[in-house]
């Protein structure tokens, strides 16, 4: 997600809170909040080659003149229906009316319904050309958050890719589905929890129900104390610095590239900073991994050793990829393009640093690769 994507995002954010209610009709929400969020995803409305206003959306010989709002199109081919609505209605009295568009066209795999404050994302992982009851994705424009502004930037034209869209929805839907499930497990803490965790510590024990029941009210400590304990740590750091001469405040653009200042040819942007904070999310903390950027390239390298690289990134403005030091096999390039994602040579072209999360048995398999030294010593032979 770029600076300027991000900015425009915003200033529509507050454009929507100052005008919202007055569009009290489907027309003038259209014209005011919802179509310039779409020329914000680069789907301009005065371009029939990327939005088609009231697209026929019927079952063939069962109901004729159905029509929805909007069509949004790629290279041609539908991609996404938009159902729009006035700015105070429920969308949950609509979606039977946008789930009938999306089941009379095979080709969408993206379909969108909104009042211009509220959208609500579907697709068909349950059944297939079937729109799912739930939303893989609710964003509310105007309490837009920073991850809902990451996963907005993979709706743009440019970005549009049907499949890794339906591997984002597959992903939330596990993410929404995993989160309750912890939160469950944390609140009521039942005998499969204790049960686990007692696995976990290696505890020299039968876990009979007798011995679970035992030990169930020492679970919920130890819940209780990690909990609380995160939280301290959450609030306390940072720490606040002590005080010393007042200083102007710190104005630094966090998304400007940063000049290395012995060699200003070596510019690491945005998205290569983005990159190493998602490869640190993937591997485990105590790894020792480092970043280093070249003019050809950003690289992630094991402790720091410029041989035993664990990737590189090449971002360019048109295709940026990732390379590993390890060779794809076909069950590799698979799961790759399966995800979405596409394969030139060696090469894996990722839109957006996010997409490296798509990879992450990748990054895994070439930190192995990069610890061990017999990779290294056979190499060194061979030259």
């Amino acid at each position: 997600m770029n600076a300027a994507f991000r900015e425009r995002l915003l200033a529509h954010t507050e454009h929507v809170k100052k005008v919202g209610h007055m569009c009290t009709t489907e027309e003038t929400t259209k014209q005011a909040l919802i179509l310039p969020l779409l020329d914000i995803l680069g789907f301009s409305a005065f371009d029939p080659n990327k939005v088609h206003a009231e697209y026929q959306a019927d079952f063939a010989g069962i109901k004729a003149g159905e029509r929805v709002d909007y069509a949004l199109f790629c290279q041609g081919n539908p991609v996404m229906f938009i159902e729009a609505k006035s700015f105070n209605e429920d969308l949950d009295n609509h979606c039977p009316q946008l789930s009938r568009y999306f089941n009379a066209t095979p080709e969408v795999a993206i379909c969108a319904i909104t009042n211009g404050r509220e959208w609500r994302f579907f697709t068909d992982l349950a059944n297939k050309n079937i729109m799912d009851e739930e939303p893989f994705l609710t964003i509310n424009i105007m309490d837009i958050r920073e991850n809902d502004m990451v996963q907005l930037y993979q709706f743009r034209h440019d970005q549009f890719q049907p499949e890794a869209l339906r591997t984002l929805a597959e992903e939330s839907i596990y993410l929404m589905a995993f989160t309750e499930v912890i939160t469950e497990s944390l609140k009521e803490v039942d005998l499969d929890f204790v049960r686990y965790v007692a696995g976990r510590a290696d505890v020299q024990r039968q876990f009979t129900q007798r011995f679970l029941e035992s030990i169930q009210h020492i679970v919920k400590q130890a819940v209780q104390n990690t909990v609380s304990s995160m939280v301290v740590s959450g609030l306390s750091s940072p720490k606040t610095p002590p005080e010393t001469t007042p200083e102007k405040p710190d104005k630094t653009d966090p998304y400007a590239p940063i000049i290395d200042p012995d060699n200003n040819k070596i510019v690491t942007t945005y998205a290569e900073r983005r990159l190493f904070d998602f490869v640190q999310t993937i591997l485990p903390e105590e790894e020792n991994i480092e970043a280093k950027d070249t003019q050809s390239y950003f690289s992630i390298l094991f402790e720091g050793k410029s041989n035993r690289w664990i990737l590189r990134y090449f971002d360019s403005r048109q295709h940026p990829s990732v390379v590993f030091p390890i060779e794809l096999t076909e069950d590799d390039i698979f799961i790759i393009e399966r995800s979405g994602l596409e394969v030139s040579g060696n090469q894996i072209i990722i839109e957006t640093p996010e997409n490296i999360l798509r990879l992450a048995w990748l990054v895994k398999e070439s930190l192995a690769f990069c610890k061990d030294d017999e990779n290294f010593r056979v190499k060194k032979q061979a030259d």
